[in-house]
């Protein structure tokens, strides 16, 4: 199993596969979907490519089951961040337990994991299919997992993200919200003519930071508190000028329970100034996540970990976002759980290769009981 998670995980690595919505002319996923299709193919799986996005296909590999079980989805995506500022990105050096390479960690290495894990189950002959969803873009818009959706049903879905070897049951979501304060322009030596857009916005910073403040009032048991900053501002033409515009980009990280229609409030509550002529617009919601503790998946996933761990895994929250969010919001109980490593969206990345191999072992004790 060590040897099949490393050439793997290696060859998944050596597919340049940058996000183009994050990196203008970035390589995307048509190379590694047709690896994964010819794997799957040579693996003796079924597999077919979804693509409503031309160029941003997403991967469905099945091992189906003789009837009668249930259906179980294991869930990596294909796409990576930028390579800039490392060298040989996609040539993987392993040194001892670290497998490094973009990609490593988030997530080729849990991709290789569910592949894997899926070829194994294929030969156990299980009742219920398993399910492996290789998708597009989930490090910008998740285009791959919404459009997998739309084609597959599932009971139980596990997302291999790296996870530190921890059940991960809860994610915290995020609102981005533009605002836009309103002055006007006036040449600089008009101070009677002239507004200043970005002066006006200084009491909405000052309030944001007030905002953040008074979100630690309210926690969540894995999640702790929900937060607010200010992401971008911009304003203003030349030195020798009123600004007539100043926008303010933020950010709002919410917890389970917290909806947009409660961040567009203490938005307006940001913009309730006396003479403040503003206006705010939504461009991006992720709902957060949450899994009851006791849901079978949760209990499945921590006994088929406690197999191959010295004990069961931990559970926990993460305070990023993931597509866990979007499997859950489908009706599909959905847990997060992958290996540990370093570097997410950082110069230096590697999965553990040790992790990996437990993360393979624990999907197939796990789909042993919930497909069976």
């Amino acid at each position: 199993m060590r040897g099949d998670v490393i050439e793997l995980t290696s060859r998944l690595v050596e597919i340049d596969s940058v996000n183009p919505a994050l990196v203008p002319g970035g390589r995307g996923e048509a190379e590694i979907a047709r690896f994964v299709l010819d794997w799957a193919a040579q693996a003796g799986l079924s597999a077919d490519v979804l693509e409503g996005t031309p160029g941003r296909p997403s991967v469905v590999v099945r091992a189906p089951g003789w009837g009668g079980g249930r259906t179980l989805m294991l869930c990596a995506h294909m796409d990576t961040v930028g390579v800039e500022g490392m060298a040989d990105p996609h040539r993987p050096r392993l040194e001892g337990d670290r497998l490094h390479g973009r990609g490593a960690y988030d997530m080729k290495g849990g991709l290789a994991s569910a592949l894997l894990a899926c070829r194994e189950l294929a030969r156990a002959g299980l009742a219920g299919d398993v399910v492996v969803a290789a998708v597009a873009d989930e490090e910008h818009a998740s285009l791959g997992v919404q459009e997998v959706l739309g084609a597959v049903t599932a009971d139980a879905a596990i997302v291999t993200e790296p996870t530190e070897l921890e059940l991960i049951v809860a994610h915290k979501g995020f609102v981005w919200v533009e605002i836009e304060v309103r002055g006007r322009a006036a040449h600089g030596s008009r101070h009677e003519a002239g507004l200043d857009a970005i002066v006006k916005a200084g009491p909405i910073l000052t309030a944001l930071g007030d905002l953040d403040a008074a979100l630690a009032a309210r926690t969540h048991p894995r999640l702790g508190r929900g937060s607010v900053h200010a992401s971008l501002i911009e304003g203003g033409a030349e030195m020798s000028s009123y600004p007539a515009r100043c926008v303010i980009g933020l950010e709002r990280r919410t917890l389970p329970g917290e909806r947009v229609a409660d961040v567009e409030r203490e938005v307006e509550g940001l913009l309730a100034a006396d003479g403040l002529d503003a206006s705010h617009r939504v461009l991006l919601v992720r709902e957060p996540f949450e899994v009851p503790e006791d849901t079978e998946v949760v209990r499945a996933v921590s006994a088929a970990a406690a197999e191959v761990l010295p004990g069961p895994p931990a559970l926990a929250g993460a305070p990023y976002w993931a597509d866990a969010a979007f499997i859950a919001a489908a009706g599909i109980p959905t847990v997060m759980f992958g290996a540990g490593g370093e570097g997410a969206h950082a110069v230096e990345e590697w999965v553990s290769v040790d992790d990996s191999v437990a993360v393979t072992r624990a999907l197939i004790a796990a789909a042993h009981r919930l497909c069976a």
